[in-house]
């Protein structure tokens, strides 16, 4: 029988609770899930890539089902070298969908075999997005319950390093 794979992909800078929910609830869905770190050029993340796949490397290491890889380039291309049939893509509101289902679009022109499963996070995270949590870390709000505790001390860490 054919293994069901799904790709999951992102910035992940940093990767947050609303994440690891999404992450979490699809290794039920799932024979694996490759959690996909995107390296992109033209943004400027506050960790890099090779941080960042460890980084949800060790958050998935209790997760035997799951993987982190680092990709560029189309999706479509990434999915196919995973074997995947699934791109998993999360909606927090309404304002996220018209990207989302365009991409969803493109994506299935291009690959007609992948599909896009949508999903939503647990109520208590439909508000995070990486962009908020660390505005709201460097600005001295409370992350807890927000990202996982090794997310937490790596952003604290930064901030001590590069004295902010």
């Amino acid at each position: 029988m054919k293994q069901r794979i799904a790709v999951y992909p992102g910035t992940f800078d940093p990767l947050h609770n609303g994440h690891m929910n999404l992450i979490e609830r699809c290794t039920t869905l799932f024979d694996e899930v490759v959690v996909a770190v995107l390296r992109n050029s033209a943004k400027r993340p506050l960790f890099a890539g090779p941080e960042r796949v460890e980084m949800i490397g060790e958050q998935l290491a209790n997760l035997p089902n799951c993987r982190v890889e680092s990709f560029s380039g189309l999706l479509v291309d990434f999915v196919d070298q995973m074997n995947a049939c699934c791109v998993v893509r999360g909606l927090r509101a309404v304002s996220d969908f018209e990207y989302e289902f365009q991409m969803a679009l493109m994506n299935k022109r291009l690959n007609p075999r992948v599909e896009t499963l949508f999903m939503a996070p647990k109520e208590d995270y439909t508000y995070l997005s990486s962009r908020t949590v660390k505005e709201v870390f460097f600005l001295g709000g409370n992350l807890e319950g927000l990202v996982p505790e090794r997310v937490l001390a790596r952003l604290q860490k930064r901030k001590a390093e590069d004295g902010l």
